[in-house]
């Protein structure tokens, strides 16, 4: 369990992030347009991104690729869980016309209610696999015959 404390410190301050975000985004009634949504890959990337450098750090010669890409699924994938009960419980309790909202700003006719939390859930997963993936190219150990340090 010590060896994730870290990401998910980082995952929960992710998930404050992206809450924060869409909270900031409806008192301007933007939440409704999916194309702000993109920004949260850059929150979740930032959390991601610090979360490998200070495991990095903490480990020094003992970091490899596996505690990193560990370290980094583990920060989204907090993050993404948090937020998705988040936006389960806004969109059901809070504001219970946001999925209708939702559904008539850009599928008219086509009520998707359903699928919508899981489609939140999936997008932030594979956000964080495909991330991670890229942020371990920076981190990982060169096998070049020079091994030389990042």
């Amino acid at each position: 369990m010590k060896n994730f404390t870290l990401p998910i410190r980082f995952g929960i301050a992710a998930s404050g992030s992206l809450i924060a975000y869409f909270l900031i985004l409806s008192l301007f009634d933007l939440h409704t347009n999916v194309f702000y949504s993109l920004f949260n890959g850059v929150i979740t990337g930032f959390a991601i991104y610090e979360a490998i450098k200070y495991r990095r750090i903490r480990e020094g010669m003992n970091f490899n690729y596996a505690k990193g890409f560990s370290t980094g699924v583990v920060t989204g994938f907090v993050a993404t869980l948090l937020f998705t009960v988040f936006f389960a419980f806004y969109s059901t309790e809070v504001n219970t016309d946001f999925l209708a909202q939702l559904s008539q700003a850009w599928f008219k006719n086509f009520h998707f209610e359903g699928i919508v939390f899981f489609t939140v859930a999936i997008m932030g997963f594979a956000t964080t696999l495909v991330l991670t993936l890229s942020f371990m190219q920076l981190f990982k150990a060169s096998n070049n015959l020079s091994k030389k340090s990042v």
